[in-house]
Parts: structure tokens; sequence; C-alpha cells
């Protein structure tokens, strides 16, 4: 078989829908195809949703496998699961918030088969009102650091951008395309990511390996990236996506470079707080709340404690 489609939902039904209905819309012709949709312990119904969308979608849907956990666990894991449950050669990774554009399916394909050495291709993130996204990046490290203290990150430190093919250091997998093959050798994502910087470590640990990473233009996907509305679950989101940035430094770096990652990291949402008090729709809160966290990344609670709180409710319910 020539592709999986890999989809995690977590309580997102009707982005989940909409992002299977684009897959069916986007599908290259004559290539064979599965679609895995992985079910992270939701609460809205979104297998029955899932189930019925394949009863109703012809070829597609006859290879559409529907898997439920029965606890929530973090997207590496769920994502290393539809890996190791794939039978494609490759696997289109893919959020339940993104819609891929026509096109963006046959040309993530056609880059990784051109490139024997390249072992995942990015697609190019865009709003839902169509303006591109940052989604390809330079690979965390002292530049980067430094980079983004002085603000300099978006001349240093992303790779997305201009229309041409090209190798970069990492890609969101929102919507990024895996060689299977790649994946097995390196042992699939790191769960100890519970979410943020997964796909980052993972990309990392493939260029170790000797692959390499491509962003492609040519194919593009919508990101409704789903926000929490609560302040909560808000600070829980900005708490786990520091605690991934500071995981990834501490494994592939050294404990005195994570620190110093910490520090001015901490250092360059100062500024935008100050800025913010001043700037119409921005909230200096969130950019205080990004430099605490940033410092101390495992002070408080984050999405990996809101998933055992979940699972414990989960439990007792049954």
């Amino acid at each position: 078989m020539k592709l999986s489609y890999c989809v995690v939902n977590t309580d997102g039904r009707d982005d989940l829908i909409a992002c299977l209905e684009a897959i069916a819309r986007t599908h290259p012709e004559g290539v064979e195809a599965e679609v895995l949709v992985l079910d992270n312990a939701s609460g809205d119904g979104s297998p029955g949703e899932a189930r019925a969308w394949a009863t109703r979608s012809g070829a597609l849907g006859d290879a559409t496998t529907v898997i439920v956990r029965d606890r929530r666990v973090g997207k590496a894991e769920n994502d290393s699961l539809l890996l190791r449950e794939a039978r494609g050669e490759h696997c289109l990774l893919l959020n339940e918030d993104a819609e891929l554009r026509p096109g963006a399916t046959a040309a993530l394909l056609a880059t990784l088969e051109a490139d024997p050495k390249a072992a995942a291709a990015g697609a190019l993130l865009l709003d839902p009102e169509g303006r591109p996204l940052h989604c390809a990046w330079r690979l965390p490290g002292l530049v980067t650091a430094v980079a983004g203290a002085l603000f300099l990150h978006r001349l240093l430190t992303t790779e997305s951008g201009g229309t041409e093919t090209r190798k970069v250091g990492w890609v969101q997998s929102s919507a990024m395309l895996v060689r299977r093959r790649a994946a097995v050798e390196v042992g699939f994502l790191d769960p100890a990511f519970f979410v943020y910087s997964d796909e980052t470590d993972f990309c990392k640990r493939l260029h170790d390996a000797g692959w390499s990473i491509l962003h492609v233009p040519g194919a593009q996907a919508v990101h409704h990236e789903q926000l929490a509305t609560d302040r909560r679950a808000s600070e829980r989101r900005i708490v786990e996506f520091h605690r991934g940035r500071d995981l990834y430094m501490r494994k592939h770096h050294s404990r005195p470079l994570a620190a110093l990652a910490r520090l001015l990291g901490a250092w360059s949402y100062l500024p935008r707080a100050l800025a913010a008090l001043a700037l119409p729709r921005h909230d200096p809160r969130r950019y205080w709340l990004h430099a605490r966290k940033a410092l101390r990344p495992w002070s408080s609670p984050g999405m990996r404690e809101a998933a055992a709180a979940h699972n414990r409710r989960l439990l007792a319910s049954r």
C-alpha cells in the first residue's frame, strides 16, 4: 500500500469530519490508501461520527479504521501507534484540525518519492483566512536561543516561506508525510513529549540517522489550530509548550545550555509583555505567563496532568 492517512482526534468532532472530507476530496486518483483515525478518549461522540463518515464515503471509507483509546495519552504516543498500525509505505500525519488543500497529498508524495534520503515532508500551513503560517524551523540550539532573545528568530530560525521545496531542521506535524521505514528506524516518536516539540525531537533523531527533512510550499493545508477558550486550559497549553522545549534541550544539549535557553526564552517574552500594555488586542498577562513558564516549565500542571484528571473521571464513571 502506498499511503496511510493517520489522524489523531481529541474532542474535535466537527474538525475531524472536515479533515476526513478534505482527505476524500483531495486524495490522488489511483493511489492505494487507507485512513486510520485514532480517537484520544473523546467525550463528544467523535468515534461514531467518524464511522458514519466511513459508511458514506466510498472506497476511502471502506478502507477506514477507527481506533478508540480508553484513556487519554499524548500526541507523540498516539502518532507512534498510528505509524505502527499503518500499512502504507508513507504515512500522512494529520491533526483533526487540519484540512488538506487540493494537490497537497500528491505534492508531498511526489517530493518524498523524488528524494530517497528524505524521511519527512511538511506541508505549508495556512490560517483559516488563507495566510501562511510559520511551519518549518531550524533545530533548536544555542543559535536559536540567542536569536529569540535578540528578536532575530524570523531571520535566523524560521525556515518556511518562499515557493521552493527546501531542506529544513524540522516541520510541524499537523500535516507531515513520513516515510514509514525511516520512522521505524528511529523508533517512532518519543512518548516523553506529551505534546509540543515531539515532532522537533523526531526530526532531530531522523537527521542524526542520516535522513533529511523537507518543507514543501507546493503542498498546502489549512490549520485551524484549536485554541482553548478558558484561561486554565490556555495556561496548561503554555506550560506544556515550554516543557516540550526544555525537554528537547535537555535531551539533545548540555544542561548548562538548557538552563541558558530557559533564561533567554523568559527574557524574550518580557518586552512583549510591556509592549502589550499599549497595543490593542494584546494581553500582557499572556506574555508574562509565557515568561514565567519559560523560566520554570515544570513548576505547575500542564496538559499531561489534565489528561490524567480526564482519565480518572473516565475510570470513576465505569
